[in-house]
């Protein structure tokens, strides 16, 4: 009986506190503890099941879109469910952007809350501070809310992410789309590296793209890849103007971008069902910009104030050499609230503090910090080495350890697949099997290839005609792991994918498989210099 009162007395309470003063703009000071007291508090069970039934009956006073757990999880569980509740979830989530379940999207999730764990975490614990950021930039711009999981895949939320291609910023912008879009780019300013201002112009960006194709998952698409991607797809694919329907006929990196989309606003909507635990992070929540109309640098701040040089930079990573070039124009500097009234007071000392000498020309250099962004290795993994052998590719690397290309040049900061003998490659792979993948740098290409039942370099996928005769018209390609109808299509002068796929009868919108042989009219099979 003595519990029972406890509880309901603690029940009270907790409305009492929290009708007081909750309005809508809240979300930005939550504190992450209602989501880690299942992992980090050793709670009498009746109290935890207590609390996660109060915090569902008061879901309005939570972020949006997060679920708690149905069940409490022992440490390092990793949860799996069957494809229907993934679709049961998903059909929950309050969405206008269609999120679709398929294979595809199932592997994503999987990759989230299996795979990259400790990274999405991470990422929780930074959504705590950028999440109801993006929402009221979008809100402003009456934009489906669910956009703000999309520089999940944009950039893992790292605000100073440049991507092989040279995109830059937690949205990924490209120098020419971020001018269009009003973004300053010079020697000391890059507004792409501002998650504020580029967050205004992803919104405008794709804005215009929804405009243009009245889809949001088109819009998605030519976001990632371009508009002209999407239109060819368009076109190859007769006309259908459905995602999936054009699927196989994007850019190989944009066919996993909406399936990589709907997996991040689900694994962010029910991290809590899969075990995942918001990492803490530095960022105060509630911060503040001050206008700034005279050159000043980020050190006269710093010392004066005796705020971390790093913080700030933190909070401003787009001043690229730590110098605010006010002077035609006002720029913002952005800090935590209690430190804007501060500003005010000492801002003569500030501006006039060792001013000749930080700002002077030939004292600005770029600052230290790191551009590129190289994920976390996985958790579980050790780390071994691989040197590259004359023949090898980034493809039959990644077959020979079970990765993905694209995690090689991550953990290695290659950008494209340009590999040379005699790079030494880091590669995780996972802790029970390092014996044996630690024998592959000794072994020759065709014990390699042997080891995942794949043939030797005397079947490589070359061009032949021995197969065919003359009359026929034709040679014939074997395709390589990796490989792609674009990528074949260049190997051939005047050969398209459009004319693969037909001469093939390929069926699932060409899709292909490694040791498939392919015709190409031989009028126009000669190498090509691409």
């Amino acid at each position: 009986m003595s519990k029972k009162i406890l509880l309901i007395g603690v029940c009270l309470l907790f409305f009492a506190k929290s009708h007081a003063g909750a309005t809508e703009n809240d979300t930005v000071k939550f504190n992450p503890e209602p989501f880690i007291f299942n992992f980090e508090r050793n709670l009498d069970s009746i109290m935890n099941l207590w609390y996660v039934k109060l915090s569902r009956d008061s879901s309005h006073l939570l972020r949006d879109n997060v679920v708690l757990p149905d069940k409490i999880f022992s440490p390092g569980e990793v949860p799996d469910y069957p494809d229907s509740v993934y679709i049961e979830r998903l059909a929950r989530i309050p969405a206008v952007i269609d999120l679709s379940f398929n294979n595809i999207v199932r592997n994503y999730i999987d990759v989230y809350t299996k795979s990259r764990r400790e990274q999405v975490e991470v990422m929780l614990g930074l959504a705590q501070y950028y999440f109801p950021k993006f929402k009221q930039i979008l809100d402003l711009y009456d934009m489906p809310y669910e956009l703000k999981y999309l520089p999940v895949v944009e950039s893992a939320l790292n605000p100073r992410a440049v991507s092989r291609a040279g995109a830059s910023g937690i949205w990924q912008f490209m120098y020419g789309t971020a001018r269009l879009y009003d973004l300053e780019i010079n020697s000391l300013v890059d507004e792409r590296l501002d998650p504020y201002a580029s967050s205004h112009a992803a919104a405008r960006y794709l804005k215009d793209l929804y405009e243009t194709y009245d889809d949001w998952t088109l819009a998605l698409a030519a976001y990632n890849c371009g508009p002209g991607n999407v239109n060819r797809a368009i076109r190859r694919a007769g006309g259908k103007r459905n995602y999936w329907e054009i699927y196989y006929f994007l850019p190989r990196e944009t066919r996993g971008y909406v399936p990589a989309f709907i997996a991040a606003t689900y694994t962010m909507s029910y991290y809590g069902e899969h075990n995942l635990v918001p990492r803490p992070v530095d960022f105060p929540a509630s911060t503040d910009t001050v206008k700034i109309n005279r050159e000043l640098h980020l050190k006269q701040i710093a010392e004066v104030m005796d705020i971390p040089l790093k913080l700030l930079r933190d909070y401003n990573p787009q001043y690229r050499r730590d110098i605010i070039p006010a002077g035609n124009r006002e720029y913002a500097i952005r800090m935590p609230d209690e430190y804007t009234t501060k500003f005010i007071d000492l801002q003569d000392s500030i501006f006039t503090y060792r001013s000749d000498e930080l700002l002077a020309k030939e004292n600005i250099t770029a600052s230290p910090v790191r551009t590129s962004f190289v994920p976390s290795p996985p958790s579980g993994t050790v780390e071994l080495h691989y040197t590259v052998k004359p023949g090898d590719n980034l493809g039959h690397i990644a077959e020979w350890y079970n990765i993905r290309a694209q995690d090689i040049r991550n953990w290695n900061n290659i950008r494209g697949n340009l590999i040379r003998a005699g790079q030494r490659l880091t590669i995780y792979v996972p802790r029970d099997k390092a014996e044996y993948y630690r024998e592959i740098n000794d072994l020759t290409f065709d014990q390699k290839q042997a080891r995942i039942g794949a043939g030797s370099s005397s079947s490589s996928g070359q061009a032949s005609t021995s197969d065919a005769g003359d009359e026929d018209g034709y040679v014939y390609y074997t395709v390589r792991p990796g490989d792609s109808l674009w990528e074949i299509s260049r190997r051939f002068t005047g050969v398209s994918e459009d004319q693969i796929i037909r001469l093939n009868n390929l069926t699932n919108s060409g899709r292909i498989y490694s040791g498939q042989r392919l015709k190409i009219k031989k009028s126009a099979a000669g190498p090509s210099e691409k």
